[in-house]
């Protein structure tokens, strides 16, 4: 299989250009979806199912890995573009539904600017950490060894948490916002040297994974600080 890397000049800039474009629909769609739970009543719904017991978000978060899991290997493995749009769908709406209670609580019970502020940070760095792996000849494909035994570890912490009670404090997020850019780095290297130029769509859910990570933990750090 050609790689992205190895592709002509031409082809190279082409999926780069559709890559960040079906990225910012995905953002795009993600915000419209978030907009229709706020406005039915589903995201205060599921936070107060999930707010009702520790283990409801535990086995929320379970189905979401699966789920996710299998958005992502669907939309990575398969030639056709259509397959690769409903990985990449299932993938937004389940990223939704998981951000709801995090978002309701934030526009509810925090300052105003808080969830504006996480976004815009949330962007700033993505765009730095996109023009080093994209400006440098480094293949940042080296991190995807830590990156898969940091998961197990916050996987492995985040579920003590919901069983024990104990609190993923302030260190933690800021752990996995660093975490989350090494994410970026990784895939941006990954798309370029290990996918075709005909899986965009799929470069692009690899991306928004990274991405809302990395805005799910700038938005927790944001909030604490507001209540302080």
């Amino acid at each position: 299989m050609l790689t992205v890397a190895q592709a002509r000049p031409s082809e190279r800039a082409e999926f780069i250009r559709k890559t960040y474009m079906h990225l910012a629909g995905a953002i795009g769609a993600f915000v419209v979806v978030e907009f229709l739970l706020f406005q039915t009543g589903i995201a205060e719904a599921i936070t107060m199912f999930v707010s009702g017991s520790r283990f409801m978000w535990l086995a929320i978060l379970g189905g979401f890995s699966l789920l996710g899991w299998f958005s992502r290997s669907l939309a990575a493995k398969a030639d056709s573009v259509q397959t690769q749009y409903t990985g990449l769908g299932i993938y937004v709406v389940a990223q939704a539904l998981i951000f709801a209670p995090l978002l309701y609580i934030a526009a509810s019970y925090s300052d105003p600017t808080v969830i504006p502020t996480a976004a815009i940070l949330t962007l700033l760095m993505f765009v730095g950490l996109t023009a080093v792996a994209l400006t440098t000849k480094t293949d940042f494909t080296f991190l995807g060894g830590i990156l898969k035994i940091g998961g197990f570890v916050a996987l492995g912490l985040i579920i003590c948490s919901a069983i024990f009670g104990f609190t993923l404090g302030l260190i933690f997020s800021v752990v996995m916002v660093v975490f989350a850019s090494a994410a970026i780095l990784y895939d941006t290297s990954k798309i370029m040297h290990h996918y075709s130029s005909k899986h965009y769509v799929a470069a692009s859910l690899e991306l928004f994974a990274s991405v809302a990570l990395l805005f799910w933990y700038v938005l927790r750090i944001v909030m604490a600080f507001s209540r302080r």
